[in-house]
């Protein structure tokens, strides 16, 4: 008898066993085959671990068909948003979206990685989620973000650089100095930080990364794809072709 043969029969019995419309049992009956299972179970303990694997990977499936749903419900949040942040090629021919925070440690590392494929690659289309989960000077550096991207898109990427690229602690005030060595006026933008899209904007962020099952930065989604950490080049060139094929 195959594994599913047999685990068809080991399930059937408890069924017939426990089914108050089946046929009944008396105690000395039930105890017999509880026993056989027992037995036949402890004798071929792999029968148990392989269900259990075959459970484990049904239920991943369901969880990546699920995650690949939400991607297309929510496609045109997740790439078009006016608010969100984009660098590379903004009529490049792939997507690929970074759920990050100013204060995440991984985002920094992976952050030379992303900008050495977006100048090897002249066609991806770069779009950055602000994700900010590291506490009240994440979120501040994400509303300077945001409004300096509405002030000033051109300027964007000279600060979003300065503070990905910056060590040590940091506070208000190196984010307002990154803020005006990349050329915007500090008065401007604490005025347009408190601007309620900004907000929303946030909110959006906060619930795509929920819906698409992302608690951590950073976090890349490149086409049917939601690949958490900070990946390597080699890994993002593979999503990326992939999607291309697809």
């Amino acid at each position: 008898m195959t594994f599913r043969g047999i685990l068809l029969a080991i399930l059937t019995t408890f069924m017939l066993v426990g089914s108050a419309s089946a046929q009944t049992f008396d105690g000395d009956q039930k105890k017999a085959i509880e026993n056989i299972v027992r037995e036949y179970l402890l004798a071929n303990p792999e029968v148990l671990l392989q269900s259990v694997e075959e459970y484990r990977q049904r239920q991943e499936m369901s969880k990546q068909d699920q995650v690949k749903l939400k991607l297309e419900k929510y496609a045109d949040v997740l790439k078009f948003n006016p608010g969100s942040p984009v660098g590379g090629n903004p009529k490049g021919n792939i997507t690929v979206v970074e759920f990050f925070d100013y204060r995440c440690p991984y985002c920094k590392k992976v952050f030379p990685t992303v900008q050495k494929l977006l100048k090897e690659d002249k066609n991806i289309r770069y779009v950055l989620k602000e994700f900010p989960i590291l506490g009240p000077v994440s979120v501040i550096a994400t509303r300077v973000s945001l409004a300096l991207w509405a002030i000033d898109p051109k300027k964007y990427m000279t600060y979003h650089t300065s503070v990905m690229t910056s060590r040590g602690s940091l506070d208000e005030q190196r984010i307002f100095k990154y803020a005006k060595k990349a050329g915007y006026d500090v008065s401007e933008v604490r005025a347009r930080m408190d601007d309620p899209a900004i907000k929303l904007e946030i909110a959006a962020n906060m619930k795509l990364a929920e819906e698409l099952g992302i608690n951590g930065t950073p976090a890349f989604v490149i086409g049917r794809h939601v690949v958490p950490g900070a990946v390597d080049m080699a890994t993002l060139k593979q999503l990326i072709r992939a999607t291309r094929n697809n």
